[in-house]
């Protein structure tokens, strides 16, 4: 017994000497000190208090601490890989991911095109479009989303929610085979009455016109929200199902005091996205306002604009 306690103190001793080694006199940094403060930054972020920094330690204390959770048999000298691994990045997938290469060639292709500008498009429905419904001095921007302009000819214009939203789910729908088809066209079907109904309760109501403003248009402006949502998930789940890549496509959470967390996807990341995005689109003119979903999906943003990378910004 006396021989096992000389052994484990023996075993300390060599641990506090190895930190002196690594240790110069007057010196508070460690090799792993980045490490650690990369590894506290979400929490920090997550309070909203950059004035905090956080706890930093010497590499001779982490040593000591280490060596006596060891030498205590408390293992939590084993924890913090285990915390990295959970923190870690989604998996990057490609057309040999999942059961990708079960589905025809178009259907691969749609949905490998489409995917990240998909989640894009429902980043801006939680983050964005949920709060414009909820102010009527909003509506008139909501409306110019939802309602087709008039064009020569007697053609109503493609609207954003047409060309982020219900054309891509027809486009995909149309390449995907007969048991994942059929139910795509529902929802989509689903998600332009839903749209439909925004049309109607935000018809007419901005902020530079006085009328008077009915107390139950907001409420049926969060109701047409709330039927888009649930067709726009059931959309993702059916995709995540014919591709075999399960929550690939992130859904949207009900309403709720947790809802931002419950997403898992960052509103920092979408904002900076977007403002980098609406620089390059000011600084190409009108032409290259009007393309700019083209353009996303080639890569042109990107490079030229410094806009974070799409797959970057969806394996998030």
């Amino acid at each position: 017994m006396m021989l096992s306690n000389l052994s484990l103190v023996a075993i300390f001793s060599a641990v506090v000497g190895s930190a002196n080694a690594f240790s110069p006199a007057g010196s508070n940094s460690y090799p792993g000190q980045k490490s650690a403060r990369i590894h506290s930054a979400p929490l920090s972020m997550a309070n909203n208090d950059a004035s905090t920094p956080p706890t930093e330690q010497t590499r001779r204390s982490w040593l000591q601490t280490s060596a006596s959770s060891v030498l205590l048999g408390s293992g939590m000298a084993f924890a913090a890989p285990a915390k990295r691994a959970s923190a870690s990045a989604r998996e990057v997938t490609d057309a040999s991911s999942g059961e990708l290469p079960d589905l025809p060639p178009s259907a691969i292709k749609d949905y490998l095109q489409y995917r990240f500008p998909l989640q894009l498009s429902a980043d801006f429905y939680i983050f964005d479009l949920q709060t414009m419904v909820a102010d009527t001095d909003e509506f008139g921007e909501v409306n110019e989303l939802v309602a087709s302009k008039g064009a020569r000819g007697g053609q109503g214009g493609a609207t954003r929610i047409e060309r982020e939203y219900i054309n891509p789910m027809r486009i995909i729908g149309l390449s995907m085979p007969p048991e994942y088809a059929d139910d795509i066209r529902d929802t989509q079907f689903a998600f332009e009455k839903a749209m439909s109904k925004l049309t109607k309760a935000t018809n007419g109501i901005r902020r530079d016109l006085p009328v008077e403003i009915d107390p139950s248009v907001v409420p049926k402006a969060k109701e047409a929200w709330e039927e888009g949502r649930l067709a726009l998930n059931s959309f993702f789940v059916i995709l995540n199902t014919a591709t075999g890549l399960k929550d690939e496509l992130t859904v949207i959470p009900p309403p709720g005091p947790n809802q931002y967390k419950e997403y898992g996807r960052s509103i920092r990341r979408y904002n900076e996205f977007q403002k980098k995005t609406k620089q390059c689109q000011n600084r190409g003119g009108p032409t290259l306002s009007a393309a700019w979903g083209q353009l996303m999906v080639t890569g042109y943003l990107q490079d030229s604009c410094g806009v974070e990378p799409l797959a970057g910004y969806f394996f998030q």
